[in-house]
């Protein structure tokens, strides 16, 4: 586990980078998410984390760990990330679907999270981005994966944003 107070690089962006913007930006894509989020589980526990499916694509990612609020047990998720500085913002975007992912509520009920990030695991706490600072870091994110602006379209919930800041 990391202690030191990281800069989290951006990711070169890879070759199939606008494949995947092509494929993000379906709009049944929602629908396969749980199938997408197994297999994603299923690649990175098979190479202890070290290749995910967005790597392939050349997206920043990471596999964020959060306290289930009712459960109290740990639950783990892969998410585009975008680092930006000493933070990394993340989006419960759902692919634009009508309800927002589960993790949402979880980070909500409690913040303190871990996330592995290019194999190296941080502690790291989540906090809300609200008005004018979420807004600067949508714009941000949206220059990382422009399929957040079709997600936004796709819903009528506001996509939270959170940025992670180490403990």
């Amino acid at each position: 586990m990391s202690t030191a107070t990281p800069a989290f690089a951006p990711q070169r962006p890879g070759l199939l980078k606008p494949l995947a913007v092509r494929i993000g930006a379906i709009s049944w894509m929602p629908k396969l998410l749980p199938q997408i989020v197994r297999t994603d589980k299923a690649l990175q526990g098979a190479t202890r984390g070290k290749v995910t499916i967005l790597d392939v694509a050349g997206l920043p990612n990471l596999m964020l760990t959060v306290t289930g609020r009712k459960s109290g047990i740990p639950r783990s998720n892969p998410l585009l990330c975008v680092p930006d500085g000493d933070r990394i913002l993340i989006a419960g975007s759902y692919f634009g679907g009508p309800k927002e992912p589960l993790w949402v509520k979880n980070i909500e009920a409690n913040p303190e999270v871990t996330a592995r990030l290019r194999g190296e695991t941080f502690e790291l706490t989540a906090r809300p981005l609200l008005g004018a600072e979420r807004a600067e870091a949508w714009t941000t994110m949206v220059a990382t994966w422009p399929n957040f602006l079709k997600y936004e379209e796709r819903t009528d919930r506001e996509i939270k944003v959170f940025a992670l800041i180490p403990r």
